[in-house]
């Protein structure tokens, strides 16, 4: 059996992962991505920096009713996340059908209607 891939720390943090499907979905200024997150200022704060620092994050200023920032992934956020999303989906491997209570029903709801 193949070693499992490596998963980037950046991403491999709750939060964090959170944090890059929201962005890689597009932009979000700081207020959207806290209530959606459900975080504090100075955690959204720190998961933002530790992004930046890496390299993966792209801010950038706009004014609307009063001035904001809004975030997106870099190109290089992008592939990370993605080949991030990649090792996650080797460890857990290809989805297997489902053989339980609904299948068995659906299986019987088929028979009762050939008779």
């Amino acid at each position: 059996m193949p070693n499992p891939p490596l998963l980037d720390p950046i991403f491999h943090q709750t939060v964090r992962t959170r944090l890059g499907s929201l962005l890689n979905a597009g932009a979000c200024s700081f207020a959207e991505l806290k209530t959606r997150l459900g975080v504090t200022d100075g955690n959204l704060d720190a998961h933002l920096r530790k992004l930046s620092a890496a390299g993966y994050l792209h801010s950038r200023m706009v004014v609307k009713d009063r001035v904001q920032t809004n975030y997106s992934l870099s190109p290089s956020g992008k592939r990370a996340f993605a080949a991030y999303v990649a090792g996650l989906r080797a460890i857990i491997g290809p989805p297997r059908p489902h053989h339980g209570i609904a299948d068995a029903a659906m299986r019987a709801a088929a028979r009762a209607k050939r008779r």
